[in-house]
C-alpha cells in the first residue's frame, strides 16, 4: 500500500463542476452481513473521478447534521441546534417541519445528529435518532404520522439505549442501519481518550445492535454492542458492495483516517493516530492531514467511497479495489475544494447520484447567503 506521504501528495484537488448533496446508499432489504473480506472485480471504478453538481434541492436549513431516505426518494434532515426535523421533497425541495425531538440539548459538538430510516420503515414508521441530552447522549425512536398537521407529526422517544458519555466535542452520532438489518453508530470518546480502549465504555466505539437496541447474537461480545474500540470519534458509517463497513474518523492533530472495520478489532486512539503499523492494532486504509478532511459522513456509490470534509471543505473519493485488507485502486481524488464551505453528511441516492449536505450554519463555518443547503450531484 503507498506511504502516507504518497496518498497525500498523489491526491488531486480535482475540479469538477459544482455539485449536489450526497447520501449513503440503503443496504437491500433482508441483506445478510458479510465479513470484512472480498476479492477483486472486473468491474472496478476508474482511478480518476468526476462529480457534477446537477442543482440545489433546498436550502435555508439551519445547522443541519443527520440525513436520511424515505421509501420514495423524499429526505429527512436534522437540526442539530434546533433539534428538529424536517422533510424534504425530493423532487421540488419543498419543506414540511415534523416536529422537534424532546429532551435534546444542544452544546459544543452536541445536539440532535444522526438519522436513520429503517428497513421495516413502510410498516412501523419509525425514525432513529441519536441526540445528546444534559447527562448523556442516546439512542431513541419516534413515530411518524405524516396525516398530523405539520410540526405534530412525530411521537414521544423510545429510548432504545442510554448512557452514551457525552462531551463538549467527540460525541459520535452516526447511525445507518447495515445490510444485516441491524442498527449500528458511531461514538466519540468526549475528550477522555482512555475511554477508548474501555471495553467496556460505550465510548469512542462503533456499536451493533438490534433495532430494540439489543446486543446482536455475533457481536464480539455476547453481551455488549461494542462492535470495534479504540476510535477517537466515529463520523460516518457506509457499507460497500461486497458489504464491507467502513468508517471514517477524526484525528487530533496530525491524521484524519478511513478505516474498513472488522469486529472485535482495536483501531489505535489514544495510542496510535494514523497509519503506524504497530502490533495490535488495525492501521487506515487511507489517511489525510486534518487542514485537509476533518471528515464527517461518508456513502459508497460507483464503486468508490465518498468521504464529506468539514475543516478541509472538500469532498473526497476513494476508489476501493476489492482486495481484502482494503487498499485502494488509486489515491484519494478531492473535488469542491472550497466552493461550498464545510461539508457535513453525504448520502447514496441510487446509481451515480449523491445527496451532499453542506455546513456553515453551526458557529464554526463561514456562513453565505442560502446556507445551509443539500446538493444533487451526479460522480463517477
Amino acid at each position: 500500500m503507498a506511504s502516507a506521504s504518497l496518498l497525500l501528495s498523489a491526491c488531486s484537488s480535482g475540479d469538477g463542476p459544482a455539485a449536489g448533496e450526497g447520501a449513503a446508499s440503503s443496504p437491500p432489504a433482508g441483506a445478510t452481513s458479510a465479513p470484512a473480506s472480498a476479492s477483486p472485480s472486473a468491474d472496478l471504478p476508474p482511478a480518476k473521478g468526476s462529480v457534477e453538481v446537477e442543482r440545489t434541492l433546498t436550502d435555508g436549513l439551519a445547522s443541519p447534521w443527520g440525513l436520511a431516505a424515505l421509501p420514495g426518494g423524499d429526505l429527512l434532515v436534522g437540526s442539530r441546534d434546533e433539534a428538529t426535523i424536517t422533510r424534504i421533497d425530493g423532487k421540488s425541495g419543498r419543506k414540511t417541519l415534523l416536529g422537534s425531538v424532546p429532551g435534546v440539548a444542544p452544546a459544543g459538538e452536541g445536539g440532535l445528529l444522526g438519522l436513520a430510516v429503517p428497513p421495516t420503515f413502510g410498516a412501523d414508521h419509525l425514525i432513529y435518532v441519536y441526540f445528546t441530552t444534559e447527562s448523556d447522549n442516546r439512542i431513541a425512536r419516534l413515530q411518524y404520522d405524516e396525516a398530523k398537521p405539520a410540526g405534530q407529526q412525530l411521537g414521544a422517544p423510545d429510548t432504545i439505549l442510554r448512557g452514551i458519555p457525552k462531551g463538549t466535542v467527540h460525541n459520535g452520532g452516526r447511525i445507518a442501519f447495515g445490510p444485516d438489518r441491524m442498527l449500528y453508530a458511531g461514538t466519540g470518546e468526549t475528550g477522555d481518550t482512555g475511554l477508548a480502549q474501555d471495553k467496556a465504555s460505550p465510548s469512542g466505539k462503533i456499536l451493533r445492535m438490534t433495532p430494540d437496541g439489543e446486543p446482536v447474537h455475533g457481536n464480539p461480545e455476547a453481551d455488549s454492542p461494542v462492535y470495534s474500540y479504540g476510535h477517537r470519534n466515529v463520523q460516518g458509517l457506509a457499507w460497500d458492495g461486497s458489504k464491507r463497513l467502513w468508517a471514517s474518523e477524526f484525528g487530533q492533530d496530525t491524521w484524519d483516517e478511513l478505516n474498513l472495520i472488522e469486529p472485535g478489532k482495536n483501531y489505535g486512539w489514544p495510542d496510535v493516530e494514523g497509519r503506524k503499523g504497530k502490533p495490535g492494532y488495525v492501521d487506515p486504509v487511507a489517511q489525510w492531514k486534518t487542514s485537509e478532511a476533518s471528515p464527517s459522513g461518508i456513502a459508497y456509490a460507483e464503486g468508490s467511497i465518498w468521504m464529506a470534509g468539514l475543516r478541509g471543505e472538500r469532498l473526497w473519493r476513494i476508489p476501493l479495489s476489492g482486495k481484502a485488507d482494503g487498499e485502494p485502486l488509486a489515491a484519494p481524488q478531492s473535488f469542491l475544494d472550497g466552493k461550498y464551505g464545510r461539508l457535513r453528511t453525504v448520502l447514496a441516492a441510487g446509481g451515480d447520484k449523491l445527496w451532499l449536505v453542506t455546513s456553515n450554519t453551526d458557529g464554526r463555518g463561514t456562513e453565505k447567503s442560502g446556507d445551509d443547503r443539500i446538493l444533487l450531484l451526479k460522480v463517477r
